[in-house]
């Protein structure tokens, strides 16, 4: 066996990390790998790798395993592991940029449907200043080619108004889609 010096694999990842740190506003550095955001994560068990561990990863210079792990698209946001994380550290922040960077070197094949359920929530989000299932449950259908795809759920549901044909309007919304369009970088 040969040795590895871990200096070298961390300068050639090193701008990877920065640019993950930089987009995701979380210095990833800090983690000492106590393991509680992979032990209160409730996706945890639907992951290749736990959330600490593509921390460590990252750090290593893993970055195509990252990229391609299915942990990233798990990940549901829900934020249990900011709020368990002693570095203060929101890993939930860490796998959005993660996803993004996934999209971009396409390494999307596994997690098309994941990808485009997110797209659809976003862009509904945008659109309307705030999540409106239907109009996302249809956009994601037409997306994914699943057209009725849960419309045995959707009457039932309007009829006891549960669901809205049309969106509620809120105040906000044009600053919504300026929000959108800094973090975007107007698209």
């Amino acid at each position: 066996m040969g040795e590895v010096n871990l200096s070298q694999v961390m300068d050639r990842n090193r701008s990877f990390v920065d640019r993950v740190i930089e987009e995701s506003g979380q210095d990833i550095r800090q983690c000492y790998q106590c393991a509680k955001c992979s032990g209160g994560c409730p996706g945890s068990s639907a992951m290749d790798y736990p959330p600490n561990q593509i921390i460590r990863m990252l750090m290593l210079g893993m970055k195509e395993e990252v990229l391609k792990s299915h942990t990233i698209w798990v990940c549901m946001g829900c934020n249990t592991c900011t709020t368990r994380c002693i570095r203060d550290i929101q890993v939930a922040a860490v796998m959005d940029t993660l996803r993004q960077e996934a999209v971009r070197a396409g390494y999307v094949d596994k997690a098309k449907l994941v990808l485009s359920f997110n797209e659809s929530f976003l862009w509904t989000v945008r659109t309307f200043g705030r999540l409106f299932e239907p109009g996302m449950a249809m956009i994601n259908n037409l997306k994914t080619g699943n057209f009725m795809k849960d419309m045995q759920f959707g009457l039932p549901l309007m009829l006891k108004g549960k669901a809205s044909m049309f969106p509620h309007r809120i105040k906000g919304r044009r600053e919504m889609k300026k929000i959108f369009e800094k973090v975007q970088g107007g698209k």
